[in-house]
């Protein structure tokens, strides 16, 4: 699913005030606690991988509060492999408070002014912040809109990060200045859509929230006075947390640091949860846990529910001659659990070539040469024999249609039978995935509002060169992961969105669709890029 990308992932790190540093610290002390925040985004760079950055509090610089970050990877722009240069940066940004940013965005420059995380200086310390959040407001425009109307405010960017910023600001305006808690408490009722976020100003103070919803997973963990929270569970416990001390922050809870004062509070009394389900089915490390979910025994229930499917239509011959092949990576899970439920071999047909780039930011002709690189079919593995491709999901198709050719072309396989452990993409998403058109998804014209049948599947596997298609059912997702239906976000796979906001935007996709205007993202008026995924 080399097509489908997230945008981005987020870490913060803070060594309380105690006499004596954590273990977890480096071995430099209390104030070099920010050295771990790029430790921590190497491992929730899965979430992107365009630009990086942190900000570090340090009490005892002019510059109680500053920002590194730039376009590249982790590697890069904390210059991890250059021992000498990645030396002098962490000394210069050290501080006993950090949070980070990984990015992949769907629109807006490459360049280092869109990175986060997102400083405003100002005289005083507590209205100068930094922050960075993972997600996507739908009611963007809405937001955007009502600050452009008055004539005196300008936007230097177009994104939404900038407009939560500004959101932020206001609760500080004037002589305000309310509780940390207070001002998320009312900017939150402003936004409407997916936001996991961390901020810091330069009186170290530090707020980690999560969206009333949940949509966007953020965890965290403390051991004495070390804590440390990122969008995924692996990055913490690589940092050496113990796995029990490591938890998910609830929906429409925030955590609090103000004066040393560590605090987790309820912001938000929403009891409604909206998962991004696909944070189990491809996003996460497999690694992480999310919400209680273990990431790996989700994707292998959902290689079962593959399992199940093929004894029940018993349509391909399980011989000598079948074997399951994953493609890779994230695909591997399922793959293996499908074929041990069917007793077939899993086979590493396809290998994957880590160092092609980045295929994700190419559009049309440049995705599919880069595709193309991207996976070598082994033909030793793959000549004549019946291949059960397992695949996270179809999204464009474009990928897809790349491996079937190459592995018919050079693997010299007899037979393909895709395989897909997700449901059909049917429609877009507004929370923070990059798919915002209907038009650009392969599904819907294939369904036009009808069921998912064996004819349909058998249209989809002509149109892509396979044998055969069998995708998941809607029912087995929340199945798989563990939880009730009502509490997952399945808008892409059932058209229905637990905010107001994206609904709307729904309505316009398809409003968009029947006007012939479905070029552009949905939510950017005249093919202009004025929303952004931060």
């Amino acid at each position: 699913m080399s097509e489908l990308r997230d945008e981005c992932g987020i870490a913060a790190v803070y060594h309380l005030p105690s006499e004596s540093p954590s273990p977890l610290c480096p071995e430099q002390g209390i104030e070099h606690a920010s050295r771990l925040v790029p430790r921590m985004l190497l491992d929730i760079q899965n979430r992107g991988q365009l630009a990086a950055g942190f900000t570090t509090f340090n009490p005892n610089r002019n510059q109680l509060i500053d920002t590194h970050k730039d376009v590249g990877s982790v590697t890069e722009v904390f210059r991890l492999a250059h021992r000498a240069g990645c030396e002098s940066l962490m000394q210069e940004y050290a501080g006993r408070a950090a949070i980070g940013h990984v990015r992949y965005a769907t629109c807006g420059k490459d360049d280092r002014s869109y990175a986060q995380p997102f400083e405003r200086h100002h005289l005083l310390k507590y209205k100068w912040f930094s922050f960075a959040f993972n997600g996507q407001l739908a009611n963007y425009q809405t937001l955007r809109q009502r600050l452009l109307s008055d004539s005196d405010h300008h936007l230097a960017r177009e994104t939404d990060t900038e407009i939560m910023m500004h959101e932020i600001s206001r609760e500080f305006s004037g002589d305000l200045r309310p509780r940390l808690i207070d001002a998320m408490r009312r900017v939150s009722q402003r936004f409407d859509g997916a936001y996991s976020l961390v901020f810091l100003n330069a009186e170290g103070d530090m707020l980690v929230a999560r969206d009333p919803l949940g949509i966007k997973p953020l965890c965290y963990a403390k051991e004495g006075p070390l804590f440390a929270a990122a969008s995924e569970s692996v990055a913490l416990l690589n940092l050496g947390f113990q796995a029990e001390n490591i938890k998910s922050l609830l929906p429409g809870q925030a955590i609090t640091i103000q004066q040393g004062q560590f605090e987790i509070t309820r912001y938000s009394t929403s009891g409604q949860r909206a998962h991004c389900f696909f944070e189990w089915v491809y996003f996460a490390n497999v690694a992480s846990s999310l919400d209680d979910r273990g990431v790996y025994l989700s994707r292998t229930a959902l290689g079962r529910e593959l399992a199940r499917l093929e004894r029940e239509h018993d349509s391909v011959v399980l011989d000598r001659d079948t074997i399951v092949v994953p493609v890779p990576d994230t695909s591997k899970a399922a793959a293996d659990a499908m074929a041990f439920q069917l007793g077939l071999p899993c086979m590493e047909g396809l290998i994957r070539n880590r160092y092609s780039g980045r295929t994700f930011i190419e559009g049309g002709e440049g995705r599919r040469r880069k595709a193309e690189t991207k996976y070598t079919p082994l033909r030793e593995v793959l000549a004549g024999k019946r291949v059960l491709l397992v695949e996270d999901s179809i999204v464009r198709s474009t990928t897809m249609r790349v491996l079937l050719n190459r592995i018919r072309e050079f693997g010299g396989a007899r037979e393909i039978h895709v395989r897909v452990a997700c449901p059909p993409i049917i429609a877009p998403c507004f929370y923070g995935i990059d798919m915002s058109t209907i038009g650009e998804l392969f599904a819907p014209a294939f369904l036009k509002d009808g069921p998912l049948t064996e004819e349909v599947q058998a249209a989809m596997a002509r149109e892509l060169g396979a044998d055969s298609l069998r995708y998941l059912p809607v029912e087995s997702i929340p199945r798989a992961i563990g939880f009730d239906s009502d509490q997952l976000c399945q808008a892409c796979i059932t058209r229905r969105y637990p905010t107001p906001a994206g609904q709307e935007l729904f309505e316009q996709a398809l409003e968009n669709v029947r006007n012939g205007q479905d070029s552009g993202r949905t939510y950017e008026p005249s093919g202009e890029p004025l929303g952004c995924r931060s």
